[in-house]
């Protein structure tokens, strides 16, 4: 059998895509709309007093396409906090007005491919940071599940971990000169969900996800073992922005 890669977990992590009905939302009695704001800026309310303790963090991000309206990204403790912080959006009036398109739960994820032998990684705050992050402010997020291939000679799995872990330094080298550009979330989905990772960008610029992923294409990593799900890009959706959003004044 072959040696697995260690990892290391953090915070849950639950992204929950949503589309509007407009025609019904706009249809809406104009205090029932102003009251569905209210109510969603309410729960970003909650969210960042659960970031400002450091018991998790969310964002909110539009998304343009036609495959969502709107993310909700959000880190917690335990699956039973993203249930909660799930149900709590359900049970709000904005909610009535929405409906899911696709949804992703994993956990933050860190392999031990770059480890320093002979330290414990839990005792790095560098590490402990990255496990449980606060969520990027940037412009843009750009999220797309991925899976390693397990396909005839290029199965990743049937690789030795000298090999792997080579072809992840080179890997990793890529996104360290986006340092400043993009930063990045990894979580990992393997028995949480359908894909094994889902990685999560943020930029400023969103040019920057289009450069990154168009020259991991060519690393081997990715040009023979990896496989992408759907891509999702979108806006930074603040309180200060929602109503102007969703037409409400």
């Amino acid at each position: 059998m072959n040696e697995a890669v260690q990892t290391l977990e953090g915070w849950y992590a639950l992204h929950d895509f949503r589309r509007i009905n407009w025609s019904a939302f706009q249809a809406a009695p104009a205090e029932k709309r102003r009251q569905a704001l209210t109510e969603w800026k309410n729960l970003l309310d909650e969210w960042a007093l659960t970031e400002s303790s450091r018991r998790g963090s969310t964002v909110l991000y539009s998304i343009v396409g036609q495959k969502a309206d709107f993310v909700i990204f959000h880190l917690r403790e335990t699956l039973q906090d993203l249930e909660k912080v799930e149900l709590a959006f359900n049970r709000s009036l904005i909610a009535e007005f929405t409906e899911p398109t696709y949804s992703y739960v994993s956990i933050v994820e860190l392999s031990s491919y770059m480890a320093k032998p002979g330290t414990d990684p839990m005792e790095d705050p560098d590490i402990l940071a990255r496990l449980k992050p606060i969520l990027p402010k940037s412009a843009h997020l750009c999220f797309y599940p991925m899976n390693k291939r397990r396909e005839g000679h290029d199965n990743w799995y049937m690789l030795s971990m000298d090999e792997r872990r080579s072809m992840m330094r080179s890997h990793g080298m890529i996104g360290r000169s986006y340092a400043g550009k993009v930063k990045q979330i990894i979580t990992g989905s393997v028995g949480l969900d359908d894909w094994e990772w889902g990685v999560t960008l943020f930029s400023d610029d969103p040019l920057q996800f289009k450069k990154l992923i168009y020259e991991m294409r060519f690393d081997e990593v990715s040009a023979r073992y990896g496989d992408f799900g759907g891509f999702y890009v979108g806006n930074r959706l603040d309180a200060a922005r929602l109503g102007d959003w969703l037409g409400v004044k």
